[in-house]
């Protein structure tokens, strides 16, 4: 296979000039602070959902230090909605090696890049090429689609010779000047017209020599990942709330299903719930909820009582009407939202 029949960056730049995107929040200003911040929330999450988070992240923590430095709470609290929380940790940990290690400034080196927590290859590649112009290729979800289409290359994202063939493509396909636009630009192509769904081939500035389109297997490539069964799981959630309102949250353990967040005490089963309330209190189990992880789903089954005394070590009354500034996973803030009126 041939890596490439001429390059295709004028093609690809010259469409990005005239149709790419030019006004997202991260490149009005390039700094490797803020390209890294948005790279990483935009692993598995769509531009526009990450649009407001950005904001609202880069504007409590304007530079590294004070990310670094900032109690992971707060960090956790501006990233909940936005789900996978350990690229929020990573970030923040990232972030103390940056300041320990490098000065507080986001090395420019490619190896110190990739080894901080949360980066690796890719994005290391993407971070230093954006911000500092090297050269180096990058290999996200959207160039892996273009390029597998771009020379049809069989196999699924993960297998390693498939990874393989896509790294030596991309590094054949980057070129020594314009790289930071060039890899803005194929990032865009992936994200906007060649999609994984219903790719858009007709204004596509590679349709000409795409191999998949000619052979009208777009679609094909890359081949899909075998899925895996996916797990149900039934957990038993005790809300505490006491007369004013306040419910009782713990803080989970730092690694797991919403490391470091906060979320009612929880249980594998309602005996074990009404065991843990006490004999003599009367409970309410709301409506289940239902919550999909990306290889489990999870119903939650709220049990509402009244309370009241201190919250306890590692606990906290968490009261909606004056919310304390704590990351909350995304269906907590909702049954919090939707309390009965009556525990």
């Amino acid at each position: 296979m041939d890596a490439a029949d001429g390059s295709i960056a004028p093609a690809l730049l010259a469409w990005h000039r005239d149709q790419g995107r030019h006004d997202l929040p991260w490149q009005r200003d390039r700094s490797a602070y803020r390209v890294w911040v948005s790279e990483v929330m935009l692993q598995q999450t769509q531009v526009a959902t990450v649009i407001p988070y950005f904001e609202r992240f880069v504007a409590q923590f304007p530079d590294i230090p004070a990310l670094a430095r900032a109690p992971q709470d707060q960090v956790l609290h501006l990233w909940s909605g936005l789900g996978y929380y350990a690229r929020a940790r990573n970030l923040q940990r990232a972030a103390q090696v940056i300041l320990e290690s490098h000065g507080g400034r986001f090395p420019s080196e490619f190896l110190a890049a990739a080894a901080l927590p949360g980066i690796g290859r890719s994005t290391a590649g993407a971070i230093l090429a954006i911000s500092f112009g090297q050269r180096h290729p990058i290999l996200d979800g959207n160039v892996r689609r273009v390029l597998a289409r771009l020379h049809a290359v069989p196999g699924a994202s993960g297998e390693r010779h498939f990874e393989e063939q896509l790294w030596k493509l991309a590094e054949a396909h980057t070129p020594d000047n314009g790289v930071a636009n060039y890899t803005q630009a194929i990032m865009d192509l992936g994200a906007t017209l060649c999609t994984r769904r219903r790719p858009q081939c007709l204004s596509c500035p590679l349709a000409a020599r795409c191999v998949a389109h000619a052979q009208d297997e777009v679609e094909r490539y890359p081949a899909p990942k075998r899925p895996l069964k996916r797990r149900r799981v039934e957990r038993w959630m005790l809300f505490a709330r006491r007369a004013d309102g306040a419910v009782r949250l713990v803080q989970r353990p730092p690694q797991g299903v919403w490391g470091g967040l906060w979320s009612p005490p929880e249980f594998d089963s309602v005996e074990a719930a009404h065991r843990a309330t006490g004999a003599d209190v009367r409970v309410r189990e709301a409506p289940a909820l239902q919550h999909a992880f990306t290889h489990f789903d999870l119903t939650i089954h709220p049990l509402w009582f009244v309370a009241d005394g201190d919250a306890g070590p590692g606990s906290l009354w968490y009261n909606a009407a004056a919310p304390a500034r704590i990351g909350l996973p995304a269906p907590i803030a909702a049954l919090l939202a939707t309390a009965p009126e009556e525990p």
